[in-house]
């Protein structure tokens, strides 16, 4: 067994199929792939130092994996089933490598989440020396699609429509600039950010749903990624424009995208959220991970 830096040139790929080797319909602690894609397709992975993360393998096959999403301060293992005792090394690892400066705690922290479902990793973390934090956690939920699909009927004049029948990028820009709460009018230089998502492998136009407002614009964006090897669908990202708020805009693209992904085999939904809005569809909040950490000061 041996563990070396990322390479994203020779091992993005080999992550991605990884993480669908390891996907397990009954206990989320490893990352969805569509999760992994959405994070390099987006912006805000231009420039961070992925060569930091570590790739445990033996025999030429992937066997965990530590990395961050956005900031190396907070790290996420993820492990083959049967090779539980790797996260011991990868965690040396991330003694040497990982962590950094946090807003959250104002000081330089190396953290990692751990799922409540996993008792043997927070145990090993506690010998280490790490402490949970109450600030920063994750849940997710999941949605069984073998139950009927609730209703959700438009208000007059807006309609449902997937990309592939209209894939307006500065549309888009402005309805995920508002609906994540940005303030000023949105960033004209953020469009290509946009474009960059639909370059992701998976990215599928018909699955990404949109309610058009009767003046044109995009009063909702539902993202939907399929997994095709697992039967499962993801949701990634939601927004609806804070003018169109509490019309049921969103709830209509999420139900529309999930029809579209059962038509296309899903038959589990997650979502990384435990929002009502979620629950509220049927969803159930079935993981829950959180942040340990210790100083780095």
């Amino acid at each position: 067994m041996r563990i070396h830096s990322y390479n994203h040139v020779a091992d993005y790929d080999r992550v991605g199929r990884f993480l669908v080797d390891i996907y397990r319909p009954e206990v989320l602690r490893a990352w969805l792939q569509p999760r992994w894609e959405y994070m390099h397709f987006h912006p805000m992975s231009e420039g961070l130092p992925f060569d930091r993360c570590g790739l445990a393998e033996e025999g030429g096959r992937v066997i965990g994996f530590i990395h961050f999403e956005d900031n190396p301060a907070f790290n996420y293992l993820q492990i083959r089933p049967g090779h539980e005792s790797v996260a011991s090394e990868l965690l040396d690892w991330a003694d040497v490598h990982l962590g950094g400066e946090s807003r959250s705690f104002g000081r330089e922290v190396l953290g990692v989440f751990v799922d409540d479902s996993d008792p043997g990793l927070e145990e090993l973390v506690v010998r280490r020396g790490f402490e949970c934090s109450d600030r920063i956690s994750e849940e997710h939920a999941r949605l069984e699609i073998g139950v009927p699909l609730p209703e959700a009927p438009l208000p007059d004049g807006f309609r449902l429509q997937s990309l592939e029948d209209d894939n307006d990028l500065h549309k888009i820009n402005r309805v995920l600039w508002r609906g994540f709460n940005h303030e000023g009018p949105p960033e004209k230089e953020a469009v290509a950010g946009r474009e960059l998502a639909q370059r992701a492998p998976s990215f599928r136009k018909d699955l990404t749903i949109v309610v058009s407002a009767p003046n044109g614009d995009y009063a909702t964006f539902a993202g939907m990624w399929l997994v095709a090897a697992n039967r499962v669908a993801y949701v990634e990202p939601v927004a609806t424009d804070p003018t169109y708020r509490r019309l049921g805009l969103g709830r209509a693209a999420v139900v529309e995208s999930i029809r579209r992904a059962a038509e296309d085999g899903a038959e589990v939904v997650w979502v990384g959220s435990g929002l009502h809005f979620y629950q509220s569809m049927g969803f159930a909040i079935r993981a829950r991970s959180r942040l340990w950490v210790k100083s780095l000061d």
